[in-house]
């Protein structure tokens, strides 16, 4: 393949293939790398969902908080970095993100003949033994080196002199994270956006294989919309859950927040009695909280967004910033609302559309039929499996 940028989609029209989900054959040892296990939240579902295809397979991560993640991941009992054993690891490992390219570098993956990365850090930069194959499953190139320095380390969080610090790391990082991109023998992005990040930092193409959307757990409900938004997210910078908190306090429509994260504590300073943080709960209460809300909240730039999918699958309507993988999963006027301007105003001028406006659920849920587990499922079996009988790098 070129590196033109072309992304084909193994997401589309694909068979309804029976035993999807069995093991692959015939591809020897195993080894999968993942940046960090500290909760069950998009990336470790794609993690647990390709764990299936290899039962035997040996899984790496950086740290691991113990029972923080699903139990078939759990039994995988992975093997970490040196990270675990720094100090307060367990509560600020990512101020020890300069450290993350020698750990990730550390793992011996000799023994292995596929190594399979799922990476929105550093993942994709282990280094795979001589004869190996590795395929990225990649989230995105890492955001704070790369593009959105500022919706992380901010003049509102940090003063003058950490923040330049800050960016002297990143910046020095990013160019390891460029200059490590041709360990991988073949990228798979989550999203058409996420391959046009891949080609234009690592200058590589990228396969389109949409994260797998639980779309049999995530069904519609029995009665119509109570009157509050949605947010389901962690509690991190650039998720932008500042910009629904106002928004909903214009709109004077009552907001719950499902998620836990360092900006727990800003966030609540910000929001009035409106404003609801449930913090981690359960699937089946999530699902709830779909079901009857007036609307999902997707306030930030998404490289593809779970969350407001599974909010489709219950037949609710989405109100997204209109960049990113939004433009993807939701279609504006038919099962949501595409924000123009990154604005709590224009966010506002949204939910009042969507309050005011009866979309039909069965629509709604059509959409994120497209992006079922099956779906995934096949797809990644297919790039797999096309990347071990092809010899040439994509």
């Amino acid at each position: 393949m070129d590196t033109a940028g072309h992304s084909p989609h193994y997401e589309q029209a694909l068979p309804q293939a029976c035993g999807h989900e069995t093991p692959l054959a015939g591809v020897g040892r195993v080894a999968f790398v993942h940046d960090w296990l500290t909760g069950m939240r998009g990336g470790e579902k794609v993690l647990e969902a390709l764990l299936t295809l290899c039962p035997h397979a040996e899984l790496y991560t950086l740290f691991h908080q113990l029972g923080s993640v699903s139990p078939e991941i759990e039994r995988r009992r992975p093997r970490t970095s040196f990270v675990r054993y720094l100090p307060f690891a367990s509560r600020f490992y990512r101020h020890y993100l300069p450290l993350f390219p020698i750990a990730i570098e550390q793992f011996d993956l000799d023994a292995f003949d596929i190594v399979i990365s799922t990476s929105h850090c550093v993942a994709k930069s282990a280094v795979k033994g001589g004869g190996a194959r590795h395929l990225c499953y990649c989230f995105t190139p890492m955001r704070y080196a790369w593009d959105q320095f500022d919706a992380y380390f901010g003049p509102d969080r940090f003063g003058p002199v950490a923040r330049r610090l800050f960016r002297v790391a990143l910046t020095e990082l990013a160019r390891w994270d460029k200059a490590t991109a041709d360990r991988v023998d073949r990228y798979v992005a989550i999203s058409q956006h996420v391959a046009g990040r891949i080609h234009r930092y690592y200058n590589r193409s990228a396969a389109v294989v949409y994260p797998p959307v639980d779309t049999d757990f995530y069904r519609l409900g029995g009665r119509g919309p109570d009157p509050y938004c949605l947010v389901v997210s962690a509690l991190v910078p650039y998720k932008r859950i500042d910009r629904a908190i106002e928004a909903c306090r214009l709109a004077g429509m009552s907001l719950r927040i499902v998620g836990v994260g360092p900006e727990m504590a800003r966030l609540r300073q910000l929001a009035g009695p409106f404003v609801e943080f449930l913090g981690a709960l359960p699937d089946e209460d999530v699902r709830e909280l779909y079901r009857h809300a007036t609307a999902f909240l997707l306030p930030g730039e998404e490289d593809f967004g779970i969350a407001p999918v599974e909010a489709q699958a219950c037949g609710r309507p989405v109100v997204a910033l209109g960049r990113g993988g939004a433009c993807e999963t939701v279609q504006d006027g038919v099962t949501g609302v595409l924000v123009k301007e990154p604005t709590s105003e224009a966010f506002a001028d949204a939910i009042a559309r969507v309050r005011d406006t009866e979309f039909d659920p069965v629509t709604v849920r059509q959409r994120a039929e497209r992006f079922s587990r099956e779906r995934f499922m096949v797809g990644m079996r297919t790039c797999i499996e096309e990347m071990m009988r092809t010899p040439d790098r994509w």
